[in-house]
């Protein structure tokens, strides 16, 4: 076991990737080579998106690697393959989600598998429920699952939602809350945000709880000041879902990837604020000595 921890928080908070060059000394210990990154991030958030493998599964020894790195107590939370979740109607090969569920074990047996989340393509309309519907009725009853719709039948405030949120809430799984709003909320200032608005969904605003562990992915700008407003709001949120024994799992985006630990600081101090019992991140990191506690306490410069 590995006797180093994750930031003790009752809620998960983490950025949608662990490796970025500019967090050097900041996320990292200022001197950490790249296979030591996963590693420092561990020890300063307690949770991640695993969005590489929606492009592809790594060999399984990698996997096995990234388990034994992440310090106890973080949870990954990777998303579907888009052999699986991208093809037409949901139609994929069952050996693609037999070659998912062996990569899931691996972090499942280190006790480090978080909420898995299946991202549905936009044109996945609700005439698909069904399939959808035997899909997730078929998944490991004993794993975390949460699902992200993005066509509009899934936001009709009417039959189509309440089926989905209703097999959800049955099935014990989460609706994964994505909220562009602060990415759009004025013209790009750059051209990393000129991308991202180019690429990100306008998805309909919901907060929508459907288990214990509502997932949200908030899409921010890169001057964070510019989304205080949506923090705040989330914050709110946030701290009401912890008044009532729910566990989220909270992940920032911004349009380049290095503000995203800025964002997540953020958020996380105003949680503090509605929420005094809270710590502060920076007492948070289990590092002892290290350099990497150092970096950590250079968040609160952002």
């Amino acid at each position: 076991m590995n006797p180093e921890r994750s930031p003790e928080l009752p809620y998960f908070l983490g950025c949608p990737v662990w490796s970025c060059t500019h967090w050097a000394g900041v996320v990292y210990a200022p001197k950490s080579k790249k296979d030591q990154w996963l590693r420092d991030y561990t020890r300063c958030f307690n949770t991640v998106e695993g969005n590489s493998t929606f492009y592809g599964l790594p060999k399984l020894e990698t996997a096995k690697r990234w388990a034994s790195e992440a310090a106890d107590g973080f949870r990954f939370a990777f998303k579907f393959p888009q052999s699986i979740s991208h093809v037409p109607e949901l139609r994929f090969d069952p050996k693609d989600l037999k070659e998912f569920l062996s990569f899931l074990e691996i972090f499942a047996n280190h006790g480090c598998l978080g909420d898995t989340f299946l991202q549905l393509p936009p044109q996945l309309s609700a005439r698909s429920f069904a399939t959808l519907q035997q899909l997730l009725k078929h998944l490991p009853t004993h794993w975390t699952w949460a699902v992200e719709p993005r066509h509009a039948d899934w936001f009709d405030q009417a039959h189509n939602e309440k089926n989905l949120d209703g097999l959800l809430k049955e099935l014990g799984m989460s609706r994964v809350l994505f909220d562009s709003r602060p990415l759009y909320s004025r013209p790009p200032a750059d051209e990393a945000e000129r991308i991202s608005q180019s690429r990100k969904p306008k998805s309909p605003f919901r907060d929508t709880v459907t288990n214990a562990r509502p997932m949200l992915r908030l899409v921010g700008r890169n001057r964070i000041d510019e989304v205080d407003v949506y923090l705040e709001e989330w914050a709110k949120t946030i701290a009401e879902w912890l008044s009532q024994g729910l566990r989220p799992y909270i992940f920032t985006h911004t349009p380049d990837d290095q503000f995203a630990p800025a964002m997540a600081l953020k958020l996380h101090e105003k949680i503090r604020v509605l929420s005094p019992a809270l710590p502060s991140l920076s007492a948070l990191a289990q590092v002892g000595k290290t350099e990497a506690d150092t970096g950590l306490k250079q968040l609160d410069l952002f």
